[in-house]
């Protein structure tokens, strides 16, 4: 068969984010993440998916759709957005909300613990430990799943832990923790 006769689909796989952990697992979420998680959700089915649906039903309604741009762009955009939602209202359902102003033992680095560390080579960072659908690296939100997520869970100011890297073990020393 021509290739111009094969049907054009678009890899899930490759749209919608990779998970780690099954679809009925947690997800962990602070109250900003899930609020932004809602937003998101809100606006593609409130906003962007009525102005695409009116789209592709305009160039539909234009004639040839094998080769009207406006129809066959429209619907691989609607097909992404569908896609966006699914993911969505499954990561909604499955949100486990952790308030971090509400953790008991705020002398240990916990979910939404706010963390400044001394790095080997003399420099501090900071990183808030977050979801995985809020880490956001420039903003200094990292997973709580991430290396140095893990390597800082548990820690008190003071305590030196080890961070395993592909260049081998380093040393964080955890200088404050703020919820």
């Amino acid at each position: 068969m021509s290739k111009a006769f094969k049907k054009e689909t678009d890899s899930e796989d490759e749209l919608e984010p990779k998970e780690t952990f099954s679809a009925d697992s947690k997800n962990y979420v602070t109250p900003t993440g899930f609020a932004d998680l809602e937003n998101e959700l809100r606006q593609l089915l409130s906003d962007e998916r009525p102005k695409v649906v009116e789209a592709v039903r305009w160039a539909a309604s234009n004639g040839d759709r094998s080769e009207n741009a406006d129809y066959i762009y429209g619907k691989r955009r609607l097909r992404e957005i569908d896609r966006r939602v699914r993911y969505l209202t499954k990561r909604i359902t499955n949100a486990e909300i952790v308030d971090p102003n509400l953790q008991k033992n705020l002398t240990k680095v916990f979910f939404g613990a706010t963390v400044t560390y001394l790095q080997k080579d003399g420099s501090e960072k900071t990183v808030k430990i977050v979801g995985i659908d809020e880490a956001n690296l420039e903003k200094g939100k990292i997973s709580w799943i991430s290396p140095v997520a893990k390597a800082l869970l548990k820690s008190a100011v003071g305590d030196v832990v080890k961070l395993h890297t592909p260049n081998g073990t380093e040393t964080l020393e955890i200088l404050a923790i703020k919820y």
